[in-house]
């Protein structure tokens, strides 16, 4: 895990490449988000800067199936190393558990669920958004992927019995019946692809174990590396500064976050010259200087909304990080803008 979700450079291009198909250039499609074209350059993106792009592709498109086409569009290629992996199991059950293990490689956007039954087992997908909601057409676009792929690996179309959607249906049921080519259903309990056991347990063409090990070593090797550039100073930074409030952040809560014990991470914190408590109190200090310079707040409500107890001890926080108490500190803060504008 990592302590704000984020997605592959892969994915990202599924999407960009699907919108290109439906003749929207890369250029218009970012502008319309609001993402920079350096984005690109990046290995990974914010799980808020694809929500973006999705909706951008929604409004540049106008197609009300593009989620289903980008899942239709899917291959081992659109996740890289990952999908090496997925296509050399030894059957198709095996890849939606490596599918679980390595996900965050893919997306942290979500996880799937497997909920076995005594002929047929859900395949069910959860997502994990960020600050913005998600676009439906990523849900969609997710269970055409796990058809699309279960289909590419197989060598045949795989049909499912059912598959079904928690959101309300965005186009012509036609669309669906040619993702698919099962029963949909629409607004039900939680998304998922319900698939024959027999189809998820025949040995796939592919299937090669030597190959798989490796690859499993390869992808093993990349996850743990994703997982050392989580838990840095910035990140938990950022994470830190957005949930400050009156209940302060705990650090068992950022290790839960990470999938890590509290231990490693005040190792990895330790490793970069930091500490979880050093900074918390450096946000703090930031979040404080910035409400006290604000005339209009009362130090009562400043001190509440920073986790402390008492506005006593607010008070020598606030002393320990300036050398004055607030109230002075704020005059000064004034004088000195008064002296700055009077220059001018």
């Amino acid at each position: 895990m990592t302590l704000e979700a984020t997605v592959s450079i892969g994915w990202v291009n599924t999407v960009i490449a699907a919108a290109q198909r439906l003749s929207v250039d890369t250029d218009t499609l970012l502008a319309t988000a609001g993402i920079p074209a350096t984005a690109c350059e990046h290995e990974r993106w914010p799980i808020d800067d694809i929500t973006r792009l999705w909706h951008a592709a929604e409004r540049c498109t106008g197609d009300s199936g593009f989620g289903l086409k980008v899942g239709a569009e899917f291959t081992p290629m659109s996740i890289s190393g990952v999908g090496f992996a997925l296509q050399s199991a030894a059957t198709l059950r095996e890849a939606v558990i490596m599918v679980q293990r390595f996900q965050r490689l893919i997306s942290d956007g979500g996880r799937f669920q497997v909920l076995p039954g005594n002929t047929a087992t859900w395949l069910v997908y959860h997502p994990r958004q960020g600050q913005l909601a998600f676009s439906p057409h990523q849900i969609e676009a997710v269970l055409a992927a796990v058809v699309g792929f279960a289909s590419w690996v197989t060598g045949t179309r795989m049909q499912p019995q059912r598959v079904q959607f928690s959101q309300a249906r965005l186009g012509p049921l036609q669309g669906y019946q040619a993702a698919f080519h099962c029963p949909v259903e629409f607004e039900q309990a939680f998304s998922g692809v319900l698939v024959d056991n027999t189809v998820l347990d025949q040995p796939l063409p592919q299937a090669d174990a030597q190959l798989a090990q490796v690859h499993k070593r390869y992808t093993k090797a990349r996850l743990a590396a994703l997982t050392m550039s989580s838990a840095s100073v910035p990140e938990l930074r950022r994470w830190l500064s957005a949930r400050l409030g009156p209940v302060l952040p705990r650090r068992a809560e950022a290790a839960d976050a990470l999938g890590i014990s509290e231990r490693t991470l005040a190792r990895r914190l330790m490793e970069q010259g930091q500490t979880f408590d050093g900074l918390l109190d450096e946000v703090r200090c930031e979040k404080a200087l910035q409400a006290v310079a604000d005339s209009g707040a009362a130090l009562p409500e400043i001190a509440e909304s920073l986790g402390f107890a008492e506005v006593s001890t607010f008070y020598r926080a606030f002393r320990r990080w300036t050398g004055l108490p607030p109230v002075r500190w704020r005059k000064q803060q004034g004088a000195d803008n008064q002296g700055t504008v009077t220059s001018v």
